[in-house]
């Protein structure tokens, strides 16, 4: 038997803070479209179940063309089973009155779906049963058993965390999990390990990194589970010291020559390291340098300006009774001193501080 793990699909994102409006629409069609992919997978490889672990829309309240989207799938694959566990993006009302049969849901009590020997269950965690659920849960050990939930591993002992220690010797088989948008595992026991399989299709640059799905096989209560890697575009995020360039062309030479663009990904680029020259607006002279070298580009200035603090002995500006307050003060280091005036003088300056 095969099981396809996902979750964290989060239709219906708004990306206009992350990117103009051409692109943040773009990216919105695309997450629709790795969805579709995936089921498209899923036909192709004989998956006979997909376990969908929470977050389906960004919201409890999706919009109706990916709600339609979403439910048009379902219904378009009747051979494949949808387990549709709801996380807590996706509350209220992203269900409709009338079910597709071939999309089965849980609720706050525990729900089992069983497939032969092996048994899936799950339960949406929430503050009625947050600290009940662990003691409510029985499985069979001559099964193979599933479990899904949506949640943050924690060793908090309530709450909505998952505190794995009482999930232990519990025939847990295989944690199925969502919340985390980082691929992940570990052990729950000598019989059990826990997987979040992180979001299939990363949306900014705080989810950077590989994304796709858990491909699960099963055979005799024995199982192997494969990452694949799945989403449209990659999103990476690269650090280059620009130490010693000396004008913003310098330095967009030097990420040309460090970074192996791929036209189809988005990139960040942080600039480090210290420069002497002074730049208004680098990052953004830069950025419009490297626009034409993928699909999208984003550069950030971390540097730090190299600064001659006798330039500044009497110097009887804002700036100058700033840095002279930090340099004489005993109680940092060489190396906080500069970290703290390098940020000051961006915060004079009216420019972004990134710490």
């Amino acid at each position: 038997m095969k099981i396809i793990h996902t979750a964290d699909i989060h239709l219906g994102s708004r990306m206009d803070s992350r990117f103009n409006k051409e692109i943040a629409d773009e990216r919105k069609a695309e997450l629709r479209n790795t969805f579709k992919r995936l089921v498209e997978y899923a036909k192709g490889n004989g998956v006979s179940v997909i376990m969908l672990c929470g977050d389906i829309f960004d919201s409890d309240r999706p919009f109706k063309k990916d709600k339609d989207f979403f439910y048009s799938v379902v219904t378009a694959n009747p051979d494949i089973d949808f387990l549709y566990l709801k996380g807590n993006h996706d509350i209220s009302d992203a269900i409709p009155e009338e079910l597709p049969e071939n999309l089965k849901l849980f609720s706050e009590r525990w729900t089992a779906y069983s497939y032969g020997d092996v048994v899936i269950c799950g339960t949406e965690i929430c503050p009625a049963n947050s600290s009940s659920y662990y003691s409510s849960l029985v499985l069979e050990k001559d099964k193979y058993n599933i479990v899904m939930l949506h949640g943050q591993i924690s060793d908090n002992l309530s709450g909505g965390d998952i505190n794995l220690k009482r999930l232990k010797n519990k025939n847990i088989d295989y944690l199925a999990l969502g919340h985390i948008h980082k691929p992940s595992q570990g052990q729950i026991d000598e019989r059990g390990e826990y997987i979040y399989c992180g979001c299939p299709e990363g949306r900014g640059f705080d989810e950077p990194g590989e994304h796709g799905f858990v491909l699960l096989d099963i055979e005799e209560n024995k199982h192997t589970h494969t990452f694949i890697p799945f989403a449209q575009r990659k999103i990476n995020e690269i650090d280059i010291d620009i130490t010693g360039c000396k004008s913003a062309y310098e330095v967009y030479l030097k990420v040309k020559n460090s970074v192996q663009f791929d036209k189809r990904d988005l990139y960040r680029i942080n600039l480090i390291g210290e420069i002497n020259f002074d730049v208004d607006r680098l990052a953004d002279d830069v950025e419009r340098l490297l626009a034409d070298s993928c699909y999208f580009v984003s550069v950030k200035d971390k540097t730090r300006r190299k600064i001659d603090i006798s330039q500044y002995e009497n110097d009887l500006s804002i700036k100058g009774e700033f840095i002279r307050t930090v340099y004489n003060t005993a109680e940092l280091d060489n190396e906080e001193k500069m970290t703290i005036i390098n940020c000051g003088l961006k915060a004079l300056d009216g420019k972004e501080i990134d710490l």
